[in-house]
């Protein structure tokens, strides 16, 4: 849900920014992340849903800390947008190109699976659906079409921070570490009152914040605005509010994605930039799009013919990969380009 990382390892002077390559370990670990999830849901998640279901006799239980690792690179990747962005509409453009076509083409992809299937603990409200064609369901407490888009909610509401943010700092970012340690300690506040309002919170993407802190932290150090020394205090700052707000496994979690960024910008886990892993990055979203209820459907129908849960997964798994495929390349890749090919005509 972000887009490719370019870069090697850091550099102190910023303008070698326009000559690095392309930072392809964050894509391979955004591809691991994918599978991860997948894996999670297909194992672990769908058996809490369906207990009366025959799953595998095995269960993926790290793949919901993946997620955490996605909004570490949305942190990173947020200011290849911003950065390049000549206003408040030119990065809307750019992150509606980004998010909104491969949503909609999923959207009635999971509809027709689960209404076609008949799965009804799947099924949500016609409002409902009409609230999910916004990307907004979240905001509005309404059901998402797929159980897995609640993410989508947590990133429109770091997309629109960060756009605040940035007009805030009157598009530059030279002070933007100040800044964060308000924004966590909201985090904080927010657990010590307990009626602070849910879509303030939601919009600030206050439960979250740390992570995504951890990756705009290393997004400055890799593009030369700031030495690893600098950011010592903030690392320790998102750390601190992740160990008092949070259980102790979150708060792990973010001291393994500190450590994990620091070990890419080094340059020691250029070992994981393969073929495979790069691939299943570049579909990471249509991907998450399309797994959780299509895969719940599928292992669902799958036994309810006879299968048993080891070739369930692996036909849910068959149709998954390549129906995500399709929509990267089919949808997603020709839209966004299309749509800002449009847009930077209409601004000459």
């Amino acid at each position: 849900m972000t887009q490719p990382m370019h870069g090697t390892a850091p550099s102190r002077d910023s303008s070698l920014r326009a000559h690095k390559g392309r930072l392809t370990e964050l894509d391979a670990l955004r591809g691991i992340g994918a599978l991860s999830v997948v894996l999670f849901h297909l194992t672990t998640r769908f058996p809490q849903m369906f207990p009366k279901a025959d799953p595998v006799p095995f269960s993926f239980w790290a793949g919901e800390y993946r997620v955490m690792l996605f909004f570490a690179l949305s942190g990173f990747a947020i200011f290849f947008t911003l950065e390049r962005a000549s206003g408040v509409m030119d990065f809307t453009v750019n992150r509606f190109s980004r998010l909104f076509p491969a949503y909609w083409a999923a959207l009635p992809l999971v509809l027709a699976f689960v209404w076609l299937g008949d799965v009804k603990p799947l099924q949500i409200t016609p409002l409902a659906m009409l609230a999910n064609i916004t990307m907004l369901q979240g905001f509005l407490y309404l059901p998402a079409i797929d159980g897995a888009y609640w993410t989508l909610t947590v990133e429109l509401g770091f997309y629109a921070s960060m756009l605040g943010l940035w007009l805030l700092l009157r598009k530059k970012f030279d002070r933007l570490e100040p800044m964060l340690i308000p924004w966590l300690g909201l985090k904080g506040l927010m657990f010590v009152w307990q009626g602070m309002p849910s879509r303030v919170a939601m919009l600030l993407v206050l439960q979250f914040l740390p992570y995504f802190v951890i990756g705009m932290l290393y997004y400055r150090i890799w593009s030369g605005q700031r030495r690893w020394q600098q950011q010592i205090p903030y690392f320790a700052a998102a750390l601190c509010v992740l160990a008092w707000t949070e259980a102790l496994d979150l708060f792990l979690v973010g001291c393994v994605l500190v450590a994990l960024f620091g070990l890419v910008l080094a340059g020691w886990l250029r070992f994981l930039s393969v073929r495979p892993l790069l691939w299943l990055g570049a579909i990471s979203y249509p991907l998450y799009l399309v797994h959780e209820n299509i895969g719940f459907v599928i292992l669902l129908k799958s036994q309810a013919a006879g299968l048993d849960h080891w070739t369930a997964l692996t036909l849910a798994l068959v149709v998954i990969v390549p129906l995500a495929a399709a929509l990267h390349y089919a949808v997603e890749m020709p839209a966004s380009r299309w749509i800002s090919s449009r847009w930077r005509a209409r601004q000459r």
